[in-house]
């Protein structure tokens, strides 16, 4: 029998993470908890029963879960061998971003299928049977409002989900959680147009709350823990009650394309500049090559023409 989680308002315990926020915060203050008793989940599990199990009646309307990719992947039969990474990755990749000859064979950091940049598309071999790997879920929001629309049904209860994964960071070392699905949640907070802490409107201030979420509720759930599912409490405001299904999920924190300053790795960009810097030398030699021709091509034949006049001047003289 699983036993129930106790999610306390009191002060936190050592294992989770508690933190006071500031007035421009949307909580005052934020408990995070681990949920212990979900056990291993296999190709075909019903989350909803699983979390909903695990939290008994403590889950309230407001609250957040944050949900480990893994436990959605696994459910939804995500898993392939691992002799067929390689194409399940190549499968995955929509767009190489940038690649690196390692000692351990070659790094690709590719935008996967998702719009999600990663490294070898999300597929990855931790926390997964021997012998196997995963890849994310079809559709992380899609899993993320069909947690909503579970829990709301069983339970009576609003709640906010949040799919997380864990993800590197450019010119930062070390990985994070990152929101790659969600549902019943505003993932961005837009601060533009309110006043700092010395009165001046915020002009460029957009906050990606739910990325910040999943970081945060990592600490509970830790890698090698077992427990991939967090309980966030004190972030109400941020709850979508209702609106699930016109919410845009955590589609909303990928960057679109022309706003990508550093859209490629520096091999890639080097070699579109090359093939660029080729193609417009081309075109601009074969331009000018033709204009000096044409212009070649006229003081010949002017001269030929004045040669001819002058010959025939001649005989007429004669």
């Amino acid at each position: 029998m699983n036993t129930a989680p106790s999610f306390p308002s009191a002060p936190a315990k050592p294992e989770q993470a508690s933190i006071p926020a500031g007035d421009s915060s949307p909580a005052r203050r934020l408990v995070i908890t681990p949920v212990r008793g979900i056990g291993e989940v296999r190709a075909g599990d019903d989350l909803v029963e699983l979390i909903g199990r695990a939290c008994g009646r403590e889950l309230r309307s407001g609250d957040i879960l944050a949900v480990t990719s893994k436990i959605v992947s696994k459910a939804e039969g995500r898993t392939v061998p691992a002799d067929r990474r390689e194409e399940a990755v190549e499968q995955e990749t929509v767009r190489v971003v940038a690649s690196r000859e390692t000692g351990n064979g070659t790094t690709r950091i590719v935008e996967n299928r998702l719009g999600i940049v990663a490294a070898s598309a999300g597929v990855d071999a931790s926390n997964t049977a021997e012998g196997t790997v995963l890849l994310l879920p079809l559709d992380p929001d899609a899993s993320a409002r069909a947690l909503c629309r579970g829990l709301k049904r069983d339970f009576g209860v609003d709640v906010g989900v949040i799919i997380t994964d864990t993800l590197g960071r450019p010119w930062r070392q070390g990985q994070t959680d990152a929101a790659i699905g969600a549902a019943g949640i505003s993932v961005l907070l837009d601060l533009r147009g309110q006043p700092d802490g010395s009165g001046r409107p915020m002009s460029a201030t957009v906050s990606a709350v739910a990325d910040e979420i999943a970081a945060a509720a990592d600490l509970v759930k830790g890698k090698a823990a077992g427990l991939p599912v967090a309980l966030v409490r004190g972030l109400d405001t941020l709850v979508t009650v209702g609106g699930m299904d016109k919410d845009p999920g955590a589609r909303a924190l990928l960057r679109p394309a022309a706003e990508d300053m550093f859209r490629q790795g520096s091999t890639e960009a080097y070699e579109d500049g090359r093939r660029s810097g080729t193609k417009t030398g081309y075109n601009a030699g074969y331009d000018d090559g033709h204009a000096a021709g044409y212009e070649d091509g006229y003081a010949a034949g002017y001269a030929a023409a004045a040669s001819e006049a002058r010959r025939r001047a001649r005989i007429s003289a004669d």
